[in-house]
């Protein structure tokens, strides 16, 4: 049995303690200080993150990190980038699945519907092989709430048509994810079971009570 649990940006990646078991992958940047030994890797899919690394908007050199297709061709345009960080690079993981390409949507458009957080569990289902994968922060499957933590250092638009928009791209892909690893077992926190998606008998929502977290509490 492997357990990997995989903290998004969502308000409810609170719901992480610190010191669970298993391994622990972190979409950007974590939205608590998490010490290098307790990452397996940070996962990334943008070109702004790239950016924000380039002009030291963000610091996450004390992580292995694995990255998606768009950080893969920022890497081979910006040589000097790529040689200063090819270090922490644990893993290009581009694969993006078909179902990715929502009806209507051109191929191109299919790594756009495919979140961080997304590469993240796809990451631990398919290179990990992962038995049981717990999610946190994930909370655009329940409300249309995209608010994350990496809003503090980059800017994204979060207008109501913007986040209905993503919401309904991202929901079909998780629905379609669950199915595809059915040999998983999968248990997303949140702080209720409204889901807006129909979830196979693999997957299930565990309800949490939201705690604040702190720079001194479950320290390792």
């Amino acid at each position: 049995m492997r357990r990997v649990n995989v903290l998004g940006n969502g308000d409810h990646a609170g719901l992480f303690e610190r010191g669970s078991p298993g391994e622990l992958l972190v979409c950007n940047m974590p939205p608590i200080e998490l010490t290098p030994r307790e990452v397996h890797a940070s996962c990334m899919v943008d070109f702004k993150m790239m950016k924000a690394l380039q002009d030291g908007l963000v610091d996450l050199g004390q992580y292995d990190w694995v990255l998606g297709k768009r950080p893969r061709r920022w890497m081979e345009k910006q040589a000097a980038f790529y040689l200063k960080y090819s270090p922490n690079i644990k893993s290009f993981h581009t694969y993006v699945p078909p179902y990715a390409q929502l009806p209507g949507h051109k191929l191109e458009e299919a790594a756009s519907n495919y979140s961080c957080g997304h590469m993240a569990v796809d990451y631990a289902c398919r290179s990990m092989r992962a038995t049981e994968v717990h999610m946190y922060g994930f909370d655009a499957m329940f409300d249309m709430n995209l608010n994350s933590f990496s809003d503090s250092f980059l800017t994204s638009d979060r207008s109501p048509l913007n986040v209905h928009r993503m919401s309904s791209n991202w929901r079909p892909i998780w629905g379609s994810f669950f199915r595809e690893f059915s040999n998983v077992q999968f248990v997303i926190h949140h702080g209720h079971d409204d889901i807006k998606l129909k979830l196979p008998p693999n997957a299930r929502v565990e309800v949490g009570t939201l705690k604040e977290w702190t720079k001194d509490s479950d320290t390792q």
